[in-house]
């Protein structure tokens, strides 16, 4: 058994598409109407990963307070290296998590206002 997708609630679906793409390297699986709304069907897959990410209709776009995803990398310090050199917001500098000792995380904000980890194995 496994999680098939996680929901994330985005304002502009093409911005979050594009940033999850360019970004993190997301393939797009699918990108389909959705009766008559004008909101779509989108589905990402990260490399190697068993759950994708779709795309939810967000309420508002105040900017997250809590994180919504954990996304566990092999390096985190080059993810976030990476991300800021692209301009994408970091939250939290690379360091060791505070109830995991050994273990290094960071924080970075999506373009849709969503507060991402990113943690080492």
């Amino acid at each position: 058994m496994h999680i098939q997708f996680a929901e994330l609630p985005v304002i502009d679906q093409d911005r979050a598409k594009a940033f999850y793409t360019e970004h993190l390297a997301c393939q797009l699986i699918a990108d389909q109407p959705m009766g008559d709304s004008g909101w779509r069907w989108i589905e990402l897959a990260f490399p190697f990963a068993v759950t994708n990410l779709h795309f939810t209709k967000r309420d508002d776009d105040a900017p997250g307070t809590e994180p919504v995803l954990v996304l566990v990398d092999d390096n985190v310090e080059a993810t976030i290296a990476a991300l800021k050199a692209r301009g994408v917001e970091i939250i939290t500098e690379p360091q060791e998590a505070p109830w995991q000792p050994g273990r290094t995380v960071a924080e970075f904000r999506d373009s849709e206002g969503n507060r991402m980890v990113v943690a080492s194995k």
